[in-house]
């Protein structure tokens, strides 16, 4: 049981983020090494977070404080959300130079990968790696030994832990291409709002232990993301028409 637990948990966190690195970047080097960079700017701001959250653990002495301790933790989100967006900006600007240097050395002076591309992949790079550091362990505790629930506690935990890793995988990824764009177009208040909008996520997470309380508003954030990121990206309405269409002919035919 708790292996078909491990299995059905990782597939549901990690399978969309694996299917969107397999068809849409592992057969581009330039992807990969954009994707991969993106993980460790996520990473380097997690290892500062994790400095200034053990230092103020330390000095403050709140083990025996419960109200401080929630004020810290509330204190830890933020700084670390407000890290990670600090460190999505200074990849923006290192991927535009590298834009500008790809652009300079191409025979045509275009660069082999446009911003919005380069918006997608890093965006997806700090989902993963994001989505790896908040459900490994879930994913180890679910192999045993023990029973989740067995006194009092939510039997829902493994799950909504994957629907909600999952959820903030593809919420980077829009993130990504929205933060981006606002900075192309100088639209600040984008930029701005994908900055709230990921402290709001992170604050759900002091529902706990109501697990299941935190996916309904999370999905609803996500779905008007990926809309928003889609028009973003240069997509319109006409794009799902087509693709609408082009589906339908293909199950006509067949």
């Amino acid at each position: 049981m708790t292996l078909a637990v491990f299995f059905g948990c990782a597939f549901i966190a990690f399978g969309p983020a694996f299917a969107l690195f397999i068809f849409t970047i592992a057969r581009d080097p330039l992807r990969v090494i954009i994707l991969i960079a993106g993980a460790f700017f996520w990473l380097l701001s997690l290892l500062l977070s994790s400095l200034v959250w053990f230092i103020s653990v330390k000095a403050s002495n709140s083990e025996e404080d419960l109200r401080l301790q929630r004020n810290l933790l509330i204190f830890g989100v933020t700084y670390s959300v407000m890290l990670q967006e600090v460190f999505r900006y200074a990849y923006y600007r290192l991927l535009r130079k590298a834009t500008e240097g790809l652009a300079a050395i191409s025979e045509d002076d275009q660069s082999p990968i446009s911003v919005q591309q380069m918006a997608y992949v890093a965006g997806l790079g700090f989902g993963i790696m994001s989505g790896a550091f908040s459900m490994i362990n879930i994913l180890s505790d679910s192999l045993g030994p023990g029973t989740i629930g067995i006194f009092g506690d939510s039997q829902y935990y493994f799950i909504t832990s994957a629907c909600m890793t999952l959820a903030v995988t593809l919420l980077h990824t829009f993130w990504g291409v929205v933060f981006f764009d606002g900075c192309e177009r100088k639209r600040w208040w984008a930029v701005a709002a994908v900055v709230c909008l990921h402290l709001l996520v992170s604050g759900l997470s002091f529902l706990n232990p109501f697990y299941a309380g935190c996916l309904p508003p999370v999905y609803v954030i996500t779905a008007l993301m990926a809309a928003w990121a889609f028009f973003s990206s240069g997509g319109r309405v006409q794009n799902l028409k087509h693709l609408w269409t082009c589906r339908t002919n293909d199950v006509d035919s067949s």
